[in-house]
């Protein structure tokens, strides 16, 4: 059974195709993303990109598309589809009747009486794209003429005609080798089967990423075709194309194909498609495992996204305690600045305490856990104290004040002209939760194991009474029945926003369990959507429902009003501590509209954010590892709480 699937109708429909995207990644790090027609609508798009280890590990487009022609009695039939201003030429998508996404997306063509299928797989791990294709049937054998547009680019830039690119290749075997510029790598461009290459270099200008031009960006770009390839297929024959970095046998890329298929699983559910593209958010590149934060401009081995999506991507979809531990150490040794002396991000490094105790709940192994990252952990409590970051420090109330002028703090981090939307210096309600659960969680666990009177508890004992203490009177409105979302010298800022969840779902809770049902009761009313919660009420003046528009609309609105997949985890743990198992079917309900959306946007994948207003349409990153991360927990909460 195929999950994901589209008709010739809604092919053909370029308004309707356009918008849906398919996403490949590997344990490399290799990426391929386009539209199901494979007409390219953003600068990241491309059949194969990879990180470049010459210039800082970065993501680089090698190849860019790669026409197919069919000659077929003489005349020619062009697969392939390209945007250049308000023009699409050629206009190859007509051709096509049928687009499968499960396990590996499958589109097929038919000119006359001619079928011929297009399969696109990423070898496992090895910066390598292949593409089989079948001739179904045909009334005679057909020659194939397969066209590359090569950028060589990095995936956040265009490209332009230039006397430096070098625009001749190395014959190899099987096909041709190409290096446009110092410091990449070679991209091997091979067949499985015997072949001609006609060159021809010619530069196609003005190549146009309609989405890049609703945006108000810069989107139009040059690609180099170097000439074409040429080869004979019978009817009933099939064939592999590969583009890799450095070259392969040839006659092993079939055998590769199958192999690549095989890994990545079958599909029998749709929970096997959210373990898949957990699976594809991890990359183990040289061996060090990472979480990519989102296809396919999000980068890896970031601090804050890392940390929030970790449990869900391991422990909460195949269970293992090992590759988060691994991913945690990389994190821990790549992040030592960030952790223990200064970030924009300052409620990130508490965010640690949180994961941990998730592995310690997960494992049962607190001793264990807390021997391995005891250490780490006090460190990061101890370097909120006065003095020792410029950007946060506790106050004499025990509290976390947060501001460096002109820069956002906290996770709502948007921008607009250089200047944040909303700064939110001050106490931050979600900063100073987690550094409760900090402090509360670590000298509890030194109290454990290094007994009352160690220096630690001696020190930071009072800090935690102290905390809790002002908590609530700091936060708490009674007048509007929800906590504050920062206080400034001004007073209380009551937009009402989710960040107060936080308070409510870690394991040390600041708050009384009558001023939490209190509040989950507005945020109940306000801000829960079926896909995600809300980032502001729709009461505020400031709310915005949609998320369109140029950059500066589309900034105003992200964190202003867009649901968030991703804020689900902690509203739905919450929500079953407070009402156990009568809570399942609020639950079952709020992820089951992401599975109605996986023909959408990302085809098979979990979006970064919706609309907040109705029908909650999709937007952001189209494989978010937050978005992922949380389905994920929720999933497995549901499944905890349905057991007798």
């Amino acid at each position: 059974m195929a999950f994901l699937k589209f008709n010739k109708a809604e092919l053909v429909n370029l308004s309707y195709s356009l918008k849906r995207e398919i996403i490949l990644a590997n344990k490399s790090g290799a990426c391929c993303n386009t539209s199901i027609v494979t007409c390219n609508t953003r600068r990241y798009h491309g059949l194969l990109s990879v990180p470049v280890d010459a210039f800082g590990g970065g993501m680089h487009l090698l190849l860019s598309s790669l026409d197919e022609t069919l000659v077929l009695a003489g005349k020619r039939f062009n697969l392939g589809i390209h945007c250049y201003g308000d023009i699409y030429e050629p206009r190859g998508h007509k051709y096509i009747v049928d687009f499968q996404a499960d396990p590996a997306p499958r589109i097929t063509y038919r000119v006359g009486e001619t079928e011929f299928v297009k399969s696109l797989v990423l070898s496992h791990d090895n910066d390598q794209v292949l593409i089989r294709y079948d001739l179904i049937k045909a009334p005679s054998s057909v020659k194939v003429e397969l066209k590359p547009f090569l950028a060589f680019r990095s995936v956040h830039n265009l490209t332009f005609r230039n006397a430096d690119a070098r625009t001749a290749g190395t014959e190899i075997p099987g096909g041709m080798s190409f290096r446009m510029y110092e410091g990449f790598p070679d991209l091997a461009l091979q067949l499985s089967c015997q072949n001609e290459f006609k060159p021809m270099s010619v530069w196609y200008e003005g190549v146009t990423y309609s989405d890049e031009y609703r945006r108000g960006f810069d989107c139009r770009e040059d690609l180099l075709v170097p000439g074409h390839f040429e080869f004979t297929m019978k009817p009933g024959e099939s064939v592999v194309f590969s583009a890799a970095v450095g070259p392969v046998k040839p006659s092993g890329l079939k055998l590769r194909f199958a192999s690549a298929v095989e890994k990545m699983g079958a599909v029998n559910s749709l929970h096997d498609i959210l373990l898949h593209q957990a699976d594809l958010l991890i990359r183990n590149r040289g061996g060090r495992k990472q979480i990519t934060a989102g296809f396919s401009w999000l980068y890896t081995g970031l601090l804050r996204e890392t940390l929030i999506a970790l449990p869900g991507l391991t422990l909460y979809a195949d269970g293992s305690v090992k590759n988060f531990e691994e991913i945690l150490d990389n994190l821990i040794e790549d992040e030592q600045e960030r952790l223990f002396h200064r970030t924009t991000q300052v409620e990130a490094p508490l965010r640690m305490i949180g994961v941990i105790q998730h592995l310690i709940e997960f494992t049962g192994n607190e001793k264990k856990v807390w021997e391995k990252y005891g250490q780490t952990l006090k460190g990061i409590v101890q370097s909120y104290a006065p003095g020792h970051r410029k950007e946060v420090a506790m106050q004499p109330n025990g509290l976390l004040w947060a501001q460096l002028d002109g820069v956002c703090l906290s996770w709502i981090n948007a921008y607009v002209n250089g200047r944040p939307v909303n700064e939110r210096a001050g106490y931050q309600i979600e900063t100073n939760a987690f550094w409760y659960n900090a402090v509360a969680f670590t000298v509890d666990m030194e109290r454990r194991y290094a007994g009352p009177d160690s220096p630690y508890v001696r020190t930071w004992a009072p800090v935690k009474d102290l905390i809790l203490k002002n908590f609530q009177p700091m936060f708490w409105n009674a007048g509007v029945g929800y906590f504050a979302d920062y206080v400034d010298n001004s007073g209380q800022n009551l937009q009402l926003r989710p960040n107060q969840l936080w308070a409510f779902f870690l394991n040390y809770s600041p708050v009384d369990d009558d001023l939490k049902a209190r509040a989950m009761r507005v945020i109940d009313n306000e801000l829960v959507t079926r896909r995600g919660i809300r980032s502001l009420s729709p009461r505020d003046p400031g709310y915005k429902g949609v998320y369109e528009g140029n950059q500066i609309e589309r900034d105003l609105a992200y964190y202003n009003g867009c649901a968030r997949p991703s804020l689900l985890g902690p509203y739905v743990s919450v929500c079953f501590k407070m009402r156990g198992p009568s809570f399942l079917k609020k639950a079952e309900w709020l992820i089951e509209g992401f599975f109605e959306d996986l023909p959408k946007h990302g085809v098979g994948a979990f979006s970064e954010l919706y609309d907040g207003d109705p029908p909650h349409e999709p937007h952001g990153t189209i494989s978010s590892a937050l978005s992922t991360a949380a389905l994920l927990r929720v999933s497995y909460l549901i499944d905890k709480y349905r057991e007798p």
